[in-house]
């Protein structure tokens, strides 16, 4: 497995991953509606190319699911080992400085997206793209990183404290009702 940055071509196989992300992320609770924000997450991938601010994970052909991020143990029967595509793309990290116009006491850029594909996960390919995503900002004169997680999404929120984050603004959201959403009284 290599990370790498991409160039523009590989936009819309990193918008499929990213349609695909929020499609399963529907589940814990995001309010992201994936095809109608195709289009929109297009536009800011290649953005996010341009800029030098989004990195990818590939594997060459002769890698497989077993040994792709070196972390899997070694398996003597090769015939459970899935081949994959040559050069291909099975996550990416997108990040940047935070867009806040605040004043702040430390300056912050931003993880807006660690994604791997299903059926890669558990490889250690999130760790590694979010550890280039650290370094990239780091050299990039940030000094803390920041990112958002689903309440619900207890698998992220365990990856994020192994990797060292802690909670440090909450995101509360209400549901309200019309009066035509209320039953009514008899």
């Amino acid at each position: 497995m290599r990370i790498e940055s991409p160039d523009t071509d590989d936009a819309e196989a990193i918008a499929d991953q990213w349609v695909a992300l929020a499609r399963e992320q529907r589940a814990f609770g995001s309010h992201l509606l994936a095809e109608a924000n195709r289009a929109t997450i297009r536009d800011a991938i290649v953005r996010h190319i341009v800029a030098g601010e989004l990195l990818v994970a590939r594997v060459d052909g002769d890698e497989t699911n077993a040994d792709a991020a070196n972390t899997a143990v070694a398996n003597t029967d090769d015939s459970n080992a899935e081949t994959t595509d040559t050069n291909e793309i099975v996550g990416f990290v997108m990040f940047g400085p935070e867009g806040d116009r605040y004043r702040q006491d430390v300056s912050r850029g931003i993880v807006r997206n660690v994604v791997v594909t299903p059926d890669r996960r558990n490889e250690g390919i999130g760790a590694a793209l979010l550890a280039a995503a650290e370094s990239a900002l780091h050299e990039s004169g940030f000094e803390a990183v920041g990112l958002s997680v689903l309440a619900d999404n207890d698998a992220a929120r365990r990856f994020y404290r192994r990797a060292g984050y802690t909670p440090h603004r909450i995101d509360l959201e209400k549901r309200l009702e019309s009066d035509t959403d209320k039953p009514e009284e008899g």
